[in-house]
């Protein structure tokens, strides 16, 4: 774990959240790989939820390849 991710609360970091959602989404987005997404601070954030909270918070790879599932359709009606 980070220096910065230590001294953030489990709060802090749940409070936060949608955040880090929302910034794992803008990443998929912009087409960037999973190999890229896992070094950013969101991933390591959503990380650090899911193995304090396991039960309220998915794993990051999850989240990934749902929100990648969810985005994808998305492209597919746009270019219809």
């Amino acid at each position: 774990m980070s220096p910065d991710a230590a001294a953030l609360t489990i709060g802090e970091l749940e409070a936060n959240y949608s955040l880090y959602c929302k910034a794992l989404r803008l990443l998929i987005r912009e087409g960037k790989s999973i190999n890229k997404v896992r070094r950013t601070v969101c991933w390591q954030r959503l990380e650090t939820l899911h193995t304090c909270l396991p039960n309220q918070y998915r794993d990051p790879d999850y989240l990934f390849a749902l929100l990648k599932r969810e985005l994808g359709g998305e492209s597919v009606v746009e270019a219809v």
